[in-house]
């Protein structure tokens, strides 16, 4: 526990201005926070400020961030180049309702780095990304519907708010269209002659919207050979591939995930990382499909040929600005390398907790990601002899472990000084260091024994 939190203990750590904050926020946002990801017990952090791998809480706690600003900040917390050329631009104007120079430097650094990136129209978040990139992707192939996978996430709007969480075929929200009613054909992913015999039965496919990393940011990874699979099958049926990178384009690698494997979508989308911590976020793809957003002077096709596209906010000066500076950063490959290496420290340190403790459990991710797995399931807790015998890809296993110990695992992790992005994991940037990695591993195993102890994680039973 760092030297800030005046506590003798983890249930001591002084929350009396998260506290006040949450009685307010109570009383006046509706649900409480601003993000369901946001809610936490006893209560949500309410940052103060952050530099570099930590923040801190309004009340003095210090955490190593894991969070990073739901894994936007790829340079860490306050870069100051990020932070040099938001106040620059600041200075000229918060916001014109016009394109800008800015605008346009921005759209060609993502354009020299993403190799899909022929054209690039901006949006506002990942969820606009997802939105756009699926409405351009139906113009371009003339039906309307969309392949996605089970447990992969793409956003919140009424599309794809299905299909991301267990049980998969269920409704994802109140107040939505009943699932696949609106076009979508969820399928299992990792199945490749599943996904060929869909495009072939139904010639209404237009398109297939993949998390390349896996469901959910690579919590249940992805094979690479299933993702050539995907390219030659689009080719083959000439429906549009998008590949959602709005959480790996720009962290695997400066080209993002695409370049890493070598495999170029038709369409991409983007948010996080591109606008540096600012509200950004972006579609890029293909000139021919991207063109569908050009006006001439044929006011029947304006009204009636091309894609229609507004946002007050899309390429605002502040994120541009942000933008510009982080992708600057990153280009040459030296950030993400570092960020890759202490993540895989942390991988590698945190499973031998796990095997030193004998724990049906595993640590597991790719570039600067990790996840880790519990086993709760009595039929494979009993027949797992070691570890690795645990490991698997299957969705709905690694994202249904118990609401009861996520929560019971963020809170243990929390109260000693970690924040978590999500479920059981998160994510390093460029400004974590060896010292972040290793005050980590003692909290980790801290949290381990406190669950152990509860009886809410377990031994493998026929460990040594």
């Amino acid at each position: 526990m760092s030297s800030t939190k005046q506590a003798d203990s983890v249930g001591n750590m002084p929350l009396e201005e998260s506290e006040a904050l949450h009685q307010r926020a109570m009383n006046v946002l509706a649900g409480g926070t601003g993000h369901d990801l946001r809610n936490a017990q006893p209560m949500p952090i309410y940052a103060a400020r952050g530099v570099g791998s930590r923040k801190w809480d309004v009340d003095g706690n210090e955490y190593i961030d894991f969070l990073m600003g739901n894994a936007a900040l790829m340079l860490g917390h306050a870069y100051p180049d990020v932070v040099e050329a938001i106040q620059d631009a600041v200075t000229a104007g918060t916001h014109f309702g016009n394109d800008h120079p800015l605008h346009m430097q921005w759209a060609e650094l993502v354009q020299q780095l993403l190799p899909s990136a022929e054209r690039v129209r901006f949006v506002n978040s990942g969820t606009e990304a997802t939105l756009l990139a699926m409405r351009v992707a139906r113009a371009f192939h003339g039906s309307k519907k969309v392949i996605r996978f089970e447990g992969h996430f793409h956003g919140w709007h009424d599309d794809v708010v299905h299909g991301f969480q267990a049980p998969f075929l269920e409704p994802g929200s109140l107040g939505t269209p009943q699932p696949n009613g609106a076009g979508m054909v969820t399928l299992p992913d990792g199945d490749l002659a599943v996904v060929e015999q869909a495009l072939e039965t139904d010639g209404e496919i237009a398109a297939i919207i993949v998390e390349p990393t896996g469901a959910s940011w690579g919590r249940a990874p992805l094979e690479t050979d299933f993702l050539h699979g995907l390219r030659e099958l689009a080719d083959r049926f000439s429906v549009v591939l998008i590949f959602d990178e709005v959480i790996s384009g720009f962290r695997f690698s400066p080209g993002g995930l695409q370049q890493k494997i070598g495999v170029t979508p038709d369409l991409t989308t983007l948010a996080k990382v591109v606008a540096g911590g600012m509200p950004g976020g972006a579609v890029v793809g293909r000139a021919d499909i991207m063109k569908l957003f050009d006006e001439t002077d044929d006011p029947q096709h304006n009204r009636f040929g091309r894609v229609t596209h507004y946002g007050t906010f899309n390429a605002s000066p502040l994120s541009a600005a942000a933008g510009i500076a982080t992708l600057q950063n990153l280009a040459d490959g030296t950030a993400t390398a570092h960020a890759d290496q202490l993540a895989q420290q942390l991988r590698t340190d945190w499973d031998a907790v796990l095997e030193k403790h004998h724990l049906a459990a595993y640590v597991y991710g790719e570039a600067s990601i990790f996840h880790v797995y519990f086993e709760t399931d009595p039929t494979f807790l009993q027949a797992a002899s070691q570890r690795s015998d645990l490991h698997n890809t299957e969705a709905a296993r690694l994202k249904g472990m118990p609401n009861s110990l996520i929560g019971s695992y963020q809170r243990e992790l929390r109260l000693r000084g970690i924040d978590l992005m999500s479920s059981t994991g998160g994510v390093l940037s460029a400004a974590h260091a060896k010292h972040d990695v290793d005050e980590a591993t003692t909290i980790f195993e801290e949290a381990m024994l406190a669950l152990l102890q509860a009886g809410e994680i377990y031994q493998l039973e026929n460990s040594a």
